[in-house]
């Protein structure tokens, strides 16, 4: 989530890590809580670069809050003033991080791009990662597989070698193209490596989604029992975390992989359990869902 900055002074750099830390795991409003503590030292500065570094970080935590959109004016002015080069990729890549989750992909892209191109002057390979990595889910969320899957091979290419949770996003992003490429070995392997990642990291929230693209391809290739398996503990783990669009990918997988491995009576309970919670007017949803192919109907990373 925090990306490193080298220029920061040592003393914010490990209040930085501290936050990194918490929110990482997960606990969003005390890493901004404690954020907010270092307002005062920072001011006592007087570096104009650090300012500006603080509200890129305080940023990041509320446009995963989803309060974001506030930012946005003080974002755009540090990429504007181009005072400091690594704060203006910052700045770029929050902006577009912000667009992602509010679906304007477009824009995203826009200046997911900009980001790129300032971690290529830095010469920052982890922020080149980072930025392809970004670059890809904008294309694939409107569903330009193949840009996509090259975008996430020249994440991987840039992000070191040893294990990350960010390592782990990029094996999960590059091994959903695979399946839905068909390259169904290939897409395996990066989805077993990103949740073992995962889980050595105790990385649960981010467990939901490669959870979710394992029940995919084992729904694409037949495996329908541990499709059920990993739907199952994608949705435990997404009704714990309160993260609804990923209760209602799963709730939608776990009714196909119920219905074409014979379950129809449990099939009909998925799909009445997520008409009666997402679509509430639309009593049509059950019947409807056991007549189509649900697989045709989800893109898990939009």
């Amino acid at each position: 989530m925090r990306e490193s900055n080298e220029t920061a002074p040592h003393e914010f750099e490990t209040l930085r890590q501290h936050w990194h830390q918490i929110a990482e795991a997960g606990h969003l409003e005390e890493a901004m809580a404690l954020l907010e503590t270092s307002r005062a030292w920072v001011l006592e500065q007087g570096d104009p670069r650090l300012t500006d570094l603080l509200i890129c970080d305080r940023s990041v935590m509320s446009i995963e809050l989803g309060e974001g959109a506030k930012e946005l004016p003080r974002l755009r002015e540090i990429l504007l003033r181009n005072a400091d080069a690594a704060n203006c990729r910052v700045a770029a890549y929050n902006i577009a991080r912000y667009y992602e989750l509010s679906r304007d992909y477009k824009k995203a892209l826009f200046y997911a791009r900009i980001a790129r191109d300032r971690s290529e002057v830095l010469g920052r390979r982890d922020w080149l990662a980072s930025s392809h990595n970004l670059i890809g889910n904008t294309l694939l969320a409107e569903s330009f597989v193949d840009k996509a899957l090259e975008e996430y091979e020249k994440a991987l290419e840039f992000m070191p070698a040893e294990a990350s949770p960010a390592r782990a996003s990029i094996l999960d992003n590059l091994g959903y193209c695979r399946v839905l490429q068909g390259r169904y070995d290939e897409g395996y392997s990066c989805l077993y490596q990103s949740l073992a990642i995962l889980r050595r990291f105790r990385q649960t929230r981010n467990e939901i989604s490669t959870r979710l693209d394992l029940c995919f391809a084992h729904l694409e290739t037949g495996r329908f029992a541990h499709a059920r398996r990993h739907g199952l503990a994608a949705l435990r783990l997404a009704e714990s975390m309160n993260e609804a669009d990923s209760v209602k990918n799963a709730l939608y997988l776990l009714g196909e992989a119920a219905h074409l491995s014979g379950d129809n009576e449990g099939a009909r309970g998925y799909f009445a359990h997520l008409q009666s919670s997402f679509y509430p007017g639309e009593s049509y949803l059950p019947n409807f869902l056991l007549a189509v192919d649900v697989r045709k109907l989800v893109n898990l990373h939009a």
